[in-house]
């Protein structure tokens, strides 16, 4: 339980928590946080970790001098591209015991599923598309992968996508992070920013629980 409350508060309170770090380890901050975007994007079993919040919470300290903008855009940005590239040679390797098996240790079948539909509606486009969406973000390239799309395709759309994904939540947050009433309410923005994330994966689930085909 205790265990419990302390992740729960991490989740509320992840920009206290990213201070407190940052003054305790330094530059060693920037590392921790290259590897929880890398994971978050370049493992399969690892969707649940945070983004978007952690993006723009970065920024919004960097507004405020705890972060150098510079570095943390070089950093995130390799970071989600470097993990895009290990998930979809993952997915390459694993090839079709990927799909032919209900699920996999740690991945769920229907998530695949999910993302294949995703590249069947928007094609290419699903590489950008989906650094956007969280689950879909962390299974697009791993599908990419699995599937045909040729490896210089997949890294051109995934580096645009990557760094657009980085520098709107990076900036995003460098630059409200600079307002008073967002100072004053990060605790309360960062999880709003979660759910709303959130959201769509959220409506296609609700969705597939209708209509269990998926049309």
């Amino acid at each position: 339980m205790a265990d419990q409350s302390y992740f729960i508060d991490i989740f509320l309170h992840l920009d206290a928590h990213l201070r407190e770090i940052t003054n305790e380890y330094g530059l060693l901050t920037y590392l921790l946080l290259f590897a929880i975007i890398f994971c978050e994007t370049g493992l399969v079993i690892a969707p649940f970790l945070p983004g978007d919040s952690l993006i723009f919470a970065t920024g919004a300290l960097a507004a405020s001098g705890s972060f150098n903008l510079f570095i943390l855009l070089i950093v995130l940005c390799l970071a989600a591209i470097a993990g895009d590239n290990v998930n979809y040679h993952t997915g390459h390797f694993l090839g079709n015991r990927a799909t032919n098996r209900e699920n996999i240790r740690f991945i769920k079948k229907e998530q695949l599923d999910r993302t294949h539909l995703f590249f069947k509606k928007y094609g290419v486009k699903t590489i950008i598309m989906a650094r956007f969406i969280p689950v879909i973000r962390t299974f697009a390239p791993f599908v990419a992968g699995i599937g045909t799309m040729p490896y210089l395709t997949f890294v051109s759309y995934d580096t645009i996508g990557g760094v657009l994904w980085v520098t709107s939540f990076l900036f995003g947050g460098y630059f409200f992070g600079n307002l008073l009433v967002v100072k004053d309410n990060l605790s309360f923005l960062i999880p709003g920013i979660i759910l709303v994330s959130l959201l769509p994966g959220i409506i296609a689930y609700i969705q597939s629980k209708r209509d269990p085909k998926g049309t």
